[in-house]
C-alpha cells in the first residue's frame, strides 16, 4: 500500500512540474474540412443576382404576347403598358416571337410578382426588362467560347451524310462548300472521296450554336488532293492552297450552292420538250423551286427579262472575255445594269420557259462562244505576299500536322478512289 502510494504522489508531483514550466495540455483541435467553411455559389442570371428570387423559365407560346405573361405574374397592365413604351429603342416587345425562351425573376414575398423578364431572342443575345421601381431595359449577351475539333471520314452517299456518321454538324458541309466553290463542284463528288478538317465550333452554355471558321481542309477527289487553308495577313484574310495560292478564282463552279446535275454540255441531246436532237450549250442543275441562283462572277447585268425559250433569265457580262447566263427562273431579284457581286443571289429556281421541271440552266460564253464551265481552268486571285509567306509556311505546317492526326476509319482502296476525267 506504501509502494501504491509513493508512486502516485510521484506522478502528481511531475504533472505539477510539467504543467508549471508548459502550461496545461491543450485540446485536440477538431479537424476543420474545406466544404465546411465554403460559401455556396451566387446565382446570377443573365447579369442579375438572383439568389432572393424565385426563377420561372418558359418558351413564348403561339398568339402569346408580353402582356399576357407578366399580368399572370402579378405585374400590373399600367407598368407593362409603360415598359412596351419605354423599349421601342433597345428592343421593341412587338418583335418577341413564338418558340423562343424566357426566363423571369419573381419576388419571394406575399406579392410573389416578376420583378425581371429577360427574353433570349437567340442563343447568344439577351435582353433584360427590369420591373422595379422604375422600368429599364438593357441587352446583353452571353459569352461564346470558341473550341477546335477536327473531323474526317470516306464518302460513301453524301458528304452530310459522312459528317453525321463521323459526329460532325451538317452545316460544316455548307462551310466545306464555301471553303472550295472555285475549286470542287460539290454536284459531281464520287463515292470514296475523302475529307480532313479542321475547324472552330461555338459553343454557349456548353451547347454548339454553330460552325466557326474552318481552319484547314483536305478533300480529296477525282485522285487530288486539294487543300485549303484559312490565313489572316495584315491586307486581307481568305483561304489559300497548299502553294499559298487563293482559292478564290475568277468563278464559282456552279451558280447553286446544292443541287444535282441533271444535263451537262454537249453538241447532241433530245430535247425533253421538243423531242428533236439538238445542241445543249448550257449545264442544267435540278433543285427545287425557289433555291437562290448566284452570279458566280462580279460583273453588270447586261439583261434581265423574259423569253418564250428561256424563261425569266439573267445574263451577266464580267469584263471583255467572259459572261454568264442564267435561265429558267421563277423569279429574277436583279435588274438590267444593276452591278452584282460574286456569290450575290440574282434570281431564284424555275421552270419557266422550254423546262419540264425546277432547275437553272447556267450558260458561259468565252471571247463571244459558248463553252463548258466544268472544263474550263481560271487563274487563282492574288496569292500571299512575300511578307506574309514565313509566317504563312509556319501556320501551314502546324495545321498539316493536325490534318495528319485525324484517323479515317478504313484507308481507302485505290478502285474505291473516283477515277481522273
Amino acid at each position: 500500500m506504501t509502494r501504491v502510494l509513493t508512486v502516485l504522489l510521484a506522478a502528481t508531483v511531475g504533472l505539477f512540474i510539467y504543467q508549471s514550466r508548459y502550461g496545461e495540455f491543450d485540446e485536440p483541435t477538431p479537424e476543420i474540412s474545406p466544404l465546411d467553411t465554403m460559401q455556396p455559389e451566387p446565382i446570377v442570371e443573365f447579369g442579375v443576382s438572383a439568389d432572393s428570387f424565385d426563377i420561372v423559365r418558359g418558351e413564348i407560346g403561339k398568339n402569346e404576347f408580353l402582356s399576357n405573361i407578366l399580368l399572370g405574374h402579378n405585374v400590373p397592365y399600367i407598368e407593362i403598358d409603360q415598359l412596351a413604351k419605354a423599349s421601342r429603342d433597345i428592343f421593341d416587345v412587338r418583335r418577341i416571337a413564338a418558340g423562343k425562351p424566357y426566363t423571369i425573376l419573381k419576388s419571394r414575398d406575399s406579392l410573389e410578382r416578376a420583378r425581371y423578364f429577360i427574353y433570349q431572342p437567340n442563343a447568344i443575345d439577351y435582353v433584360v426588362y427590369h420591373l422595379g421601381d422604375s422600368v429599364s431595359i438593357t441587352r446583353g449577351q452571353k459569352p461564346v467560347e470558341i473550341v477546335e475539333k477536327s473531323v474526317g471520314g470516306i464518302i460513301n452517299s453524301s458528304l452530310y451524310e459522312s459528317l453525321q456518321e463521323k459526329g460532325g454538324s451538317p452545316a460544316l458541309a455548307v462551310e466545306l462548300a464555301e471553303v472550295y466553290a472555285w475549286s470542287i463542284d460539290f454536284y459531281r463528288i464520287q463515292k470514296g472521296d475523302f475529307f480532313k478538317v479542321v475547324y472552330e465550333e461555338k459553343l454557349v452554355d456548353g451547347e454548339s450554336i454553330g460552325i466557326g471558321k474552318v481552319k484547314a481542309a483536305q478533300f480529296h477527289h477525282f485522285n487530288d488532293d486539294f487543300y485549303g487553308y484559312y490565313f489572316e495577313t495584315a491586307d486581307a484574310a481568305d483561304y489559300y492552297d497548299q502553294d499559298a495560292k487563293s482559292l478564290r478564282k475568277a468563278f464559282l463552279k456552279s451558280p447553286l450552292k446544292f443541287s444535282r446535275l441533271s444535263s451537262r454540255y454537249t453538241q447532241r441531246r433530245f430535247h425533253p420538250v421538243q423531242k428533236r436532237w439538238k445542241a445543249h450549250l448550257g449545264t442544267d442543275y435540278a433543285a427545287p423551286t425557289g433555291t437562290p441562283i448566284m452570279s458566280t462572277g462580279t460583273g453588270t447585268v447586261i439583261a434581265s427579262g423574259y423569253s418564250r425559250f428561256n424563261g425569266n433569265y439573267v445574263k451577266v457580262k464580267h469584263n471583255s472575255v467572259y459572261t454568264t447566263q442564267y435561265l429558267h427562273m421563277s423569279k429574277r431579284a436583279v435588274s438590267n445594269g444593276q452591278r452584282v457581286k460574286q456569290g450575290e443571289v440574282i434570281g431564284y429556281v424555275g421552270s419557266t420557259g422550254l423546262a419540264t421541271g425546277p432547275h437553272v440552266c447556267y450558260r458561259f460564253w468565252k471571247n463571244g462562244s459558248q463553252v463548258d464551265h466544268l472544263k474550263e481552268k481560271f487563274p487563282p486571285a492574288k496569292p500571299i505576299d512575300e511578307a506574309s509567306k514565313t509566317a504563312f509556311l509556319a501556320f501551314q505546317k502546324e495545321m498539316n500536322a493536325k490534318l495528319d492526326s485525324v484517323q479515317l476509319e478504313k484507308k481507302p482502296k485505290p478502285e474505291q478512289l473516283s477515277a481522273k476525267k
